[in-house]
């Protein structure tokens, strides 16, 4: 939040708690994505993610997907598709990863200082914020140059 150096600006406060989750990736290099919109997290909809991405992607294309160290990321019953390569990023690295910054962003213009009536305006929030990130937004805010090898 802008505020004057010294000011205490006042912000919505909401002290029950609530979780929405968003299983997203894009591809930085066209911002095309995918995401699942969900309550709470497992591997079952971690492993219907995974197949969604590589459903989109098409049987031409291997997906190599990166991740954090998230436990249903690395879950033993993960069904990850043979069309997909899954590259774990090194431990409290979240500068690496291209999604963090996404969560950030969406959270900073859309997320943040609002409370939620219920579960169903958590999710439904959730969505509107996603779909106001185009392709050409999703690459801006996901290129680095480890993935794309720009210099």
């Amino acid at each position: 939040m802008w505020a004057e150096r010294g000011s205490s600006p006042r912000a919505v406060r909401q002290t029950e708690y609530k979780w929405g989750y968003i299983f997203g990736a894009v591809d930085p290099l066209t911002g095309q994505s995918s995401a699942l919109i969900a309550p709470t997290v497992h591997t079952d909809l971690m492993s219907d993610h995974l197949r969604m991405i590589a459903e989109q992607a098409g049987e031409e294309v291997h997906v190599v997907l990166v991740l954090d160290g998230a436990g249903w990321h690395k879950a033993k019953d993960l069904v990850v598709p043979d069309s997909m390569t899954l590259l774990f990023l090194p431990p409290y690295s979240p500068e690496l990863m291209p999604m963090e910054r996404v969560w950030q962003w969406m959270r900073q213009h859309d997320l943040s200082n609002r409370v939620f009536v219920d579960e169903a305006a958590i999710d439904q929030a959730c969505k509107q914020s996603w779909n106001t990130l185009t392709a050409d937004r999703l690459q801006s805010i996901t290129a680095t140059s480890w993935l794309t090898h720009e210099n």
